[in-house]
C-alpha cells in the first residue's frame, strides 16, 4: 500500500485529529507488547536494524553494509511479500515472490535467512556457521533480545507527523521506541529535523546512499523513471542529483508486483520520450528476468558521514 498523504510532516490536521485516539491505542498496544516479552537470548550477538515508521526508511543499504563489516555474519529476514515460511537459506534459485524483494537483493552480496519465526531463523543461522546475527527489522519484536539496535530514518520523511498507525505512520511512540534504541542513522539531508527530536537521547550517526562508482554516467541521460518502494520521491531526487534529464515518473506502491501490462505501458512511454526506461534495484528483483530487457536500475551504497562512529558502536557492542 503506498502509505497516506495525510501521514507526512504537516498533513491534514483534520483526519490526523480523528484518528488520533486509535493511533494512541496502537501505541498503547505496541508498548504493553514489548514490555510483556523477556525474549530469547541468542549465544551469539544480534544485531537489529529497525525503524519507527511504517514503510521504507534505508534499512536494506544498512544492512547491507554491516554485514560486509562484521565477519562471518549472516541476516535474518521475515521476507516480507514472499510466500517461504522458512526457516530457508536463500540460493540463487529463490525469486522475489518466494522470499521477498529485499532479501534477493542482500543475497546477491551476503548470507541471508527467511524466517516467518525470527527465534527459528536465528537458530537456523547459528548453526548455519553465523557468528552474528543481523535482524533486517524486527525491531517491535520483543521475541529476541538484541545486543545492538539502531533505527534508521529517512532524512527527508523523518516520523512523519509523529503520530501512530492509523493517524500517522509510527509503530510505536517516539520516545518509546529511542529508549531501547543504541544509536539512530539518519539517511541523507535531515530536512525534517529529526535530529532536533533525538539529540540527547541516543547518538545520530548520519549516512547517505550514493550511486556505485563503477555504474555508468547517468549525467544528462533522459529517463523515464519508476518505483514501488516506500518513498519514490526520493528515487527520482537521487536521479535529478545527477543530472539526470526525467521525461516522465511513476510511482507504485511499495513491494508492487508489477504485471506485464504495466511494464509494457511503462516501456511505451520510454519509447515515446526516446529515454532509457530506470528504476531502483529493490524494483528490478520484483521483475522476472525475460521481462527486464530494455529496463536499468540505479545501483547505490550507503556512504557514512564518518566511519568512524559505527566502527567504534560495532566494537563496542558485537566485534
Amino acid at each position: 500500500m503506498k502509505a497516506p498523504w495525510f501521514w507526512k510532516k504537516g498533513g491534514c490536521p483534520v483526519t490526523r485529529f480523528l484518528l488520533s485516539p486509535f493511533g494512541m491505542l496502537y501505541g498503547l498496544i505496541t508498548k504493553y507488547r514489548m514490555s510483556r516479552n523477556a525474549g530469547w537470548q541468542s549465544p551469539r550477538p544480534v544485531i537489529c536494524i529497525g525503524n519507527l515508521v511504517a514503510g521504507g526508511a534505508g534499512k536494506t543499504p544498512v544492512v547491507i553494509d554491516l554485514a560486509k563489516r562484521i565477519q562471518s555474519a549472516q541476516v535474518l529476514s521475515r521476507g516480507y511479500g514472499g510466500s517461504e515460511r522458512g526457516p530457508v537459506k536463500i540460493s540463487s534459485e529463490h525469486i522475489a515472490a518466494q522470499v521477498g524483494d529485499e532479501p534477493i537483493l542482500i543475497s546477491s552480496t551476503s548470507q541471508i535467512w527467511v524466517s516467518d519465526n525470527r527465534q527459528a531463523g536465528c537458530q537456523a543461522a547459528i548453526e548455519d556457521g553465523a557468528k552474528a546475527v543481523i535482524l533486517d527489522d524486527g525491531f517491535q519484536d520483543p521475541s529476541i533480545k538484541k545486543d545492538l539496535s539502531l533505527i534508521v530514518v529517512d532524512g527527508g520523511y523523518g516520523f512523519g507527523n509523529g503520530h501512530c498507525i492509523p493517524a500517522g505512520p509510527l509503530r510505536e511512540g517516539i520516545s518509546n521506541g529511542l529508549s531501547r534504541a543504541d544509536a539512530v542513522v539518519i539517511i541523507g539531508d535531515d530536512t525534517s529535523e529529526s535530529e532536533a527530536l533525538i539529540k540527547g537521547r541516543c547518538p545520530v550517526l548520519h549516512a547517505t546512499l550514493v550511486p556505485n562508482a563503477d555504474d555508468q554516467d547517468w549525467q544528462h541521460k533522459k529517463v523515464v523513471a519508476f518505483a514501488g518502494i516506500g518513498h519514490p520521491e526520493k528515487f527520482f531526487q537521487t536521479l535529478r542529483d545527477l543530472d539526470c534529464t526525467i521525461c516522465e515518473t511513476v510511482s507504485f506502491a511499495d513491494h508492487h508486483p508489477f504485471t506485464q501490462s504495466e511494464l509494457d505501458d511503462l516501456k511505451r512511454r520510454a519509447t515515446q520520450h526516446g529515454a532509457t526506461l530506470v528504476t531502483t534495484q529493490k524494483d528490478l528483483v520484483r521483475i522476472a528476468e525475460m521481462h527486464r530487457d530494455g529496463i536499468e536500475a540505479l545501483a547505490v551504497r550507503l556512504e557514512w558521514q564518518d566511519v568512524s562512529k559505527i566502527e567504534d558502536l560495532l566494537a563496542r557492542h558485537i566485534i
